[in-house]
């Protein structure tokens, strides 16, 4: 029993001891004092980060804008692509010194500290291959150019426009709105749309009965019509014949080599003008035709 409340006793000492080394420190007016002055440091060091990230961003915008005016063109492909990276490697880069500052403002020796983050990073580096792979491989993707911003791609099956090229993600949105996230190291295969230029065909259809000679003049006449006002239209485009025979008509087909991305909207003029123009000439678009026939083999109900 004597034992247990000279046990207690040791214990009511230890604490009011270390109470009393509290109390003192929080009731000292210099700790509040350098405290203050130390949050108030780091808000200014945080702020001034902030300032610092703003006018980096705009200054590698505006610089390379003034590239894009000079005399010596470069891909714009490529420049959005630089662009956006070399701002996401300063604001890193900003933020990592800020976070040393700060801990050193809060008075930690950043010696230690970074040799120990050396360690760590070396002990992570071993369990974090794919990390290192997705950065490895963001490195080549930017340095060999398979694809910029901008790009309308396919990766892994999916179909988008390049938003965002890093070091370790990539970025596409898809022409119905979503964003679709990568890992560099998960990009397997890559379709680029971006880099030649394009082909618009048209296959278009008419009936067994119209003379296939003057409908080719008649298309050779839109798309003559259509090389030389379309701008995205690179050379002139071909009426290259009789693509197929089907059930109910004769297809034809139509060519255009477009700039890149731009074919789809050309198809869609061009059957438009094909379509008004064949109204106009008279030439039948065919459709399926149901004939009815007696026991005599006369017909009785032809319609469509």
């Amino acid at each position: 029993m004597e034992e247990i409340q000279q046990d207690l006793n040791a214990n009511l000492t230890a604490f009011q001891k270390m109470w009393n080394q509290v109390y003192g420190v929080l009731s000292n007016p210099d700790f509040w004092v350098d405290k203050g002055f130390a949050l108030i440091g780091i808000i200014l060091i945080i702020v001034l980060a902030r300032i610092l990230v703003t006018i980096i961003g705009k200054s590698v915008d505006r610089i390379f804008i003034n590239r894009e005016k000079s005399m010596i063109q470069f891909d714009r492909r490529r420049v959005d692509t630089m662009r956006i990276l070399v701002k996401n490697v300063a604001r890193y880069t900003i933020y990592f010194v800020t976070l040393l500052v700060v801990l050193r403002q809060i008075g930690l020796d950043l010696q230690p500290v970074l040799v120990s983050a050396g360690v760590l990073s070396l002990a992570v580096g071993f369990g974090a291959q794919s990390l290192v792979k997705d950065v490895i491989t963001g490195f080549f993707i930017i340095f060999e150019d398979q694809f910029a911003v901008g790009d309308m791609v396919t990766i892994n099956g999916v179909t988008g426009t390049v938003m965002v090229i890093g070091l370790r993600i990539t970025k596409i949105k898809s022409w119905t709105g979503e964003v679709h996230i990568f890992p560099n190291g998960t990009i397997n295969q890559v379709t680029n749309f971006s880099v030649q230029n394009s082909v618009a065909f048209v296959d278009v259809s008419v009936a067994y009965e119209e003379d296939l000679t003057h409908v080719e003049e008649i298309l050779k006449e839109i798309v003559e019509k259509m090389g030389k006002e379309e701008e995205d239209i690179v050379n002139q485009p071909q009426v290259l014949g009789v693509q197929a025979l089907g059930p109910s008509e004769v297809i034809i087909r139509v060519t255009a080599e477009c700039k890149p991305n731009t074919h789809f909207g050309i198809m869609r003029k061009m059957r438009a003008r094909i379509k008004q123009e064949f109204v106009r000439r008279g030439i039948e678009i065919p459709y399926p035709k149901t004939v009815m026939m007696g026991k005599d083999n006369k017909v009785i109900n032809p319609g469509g």
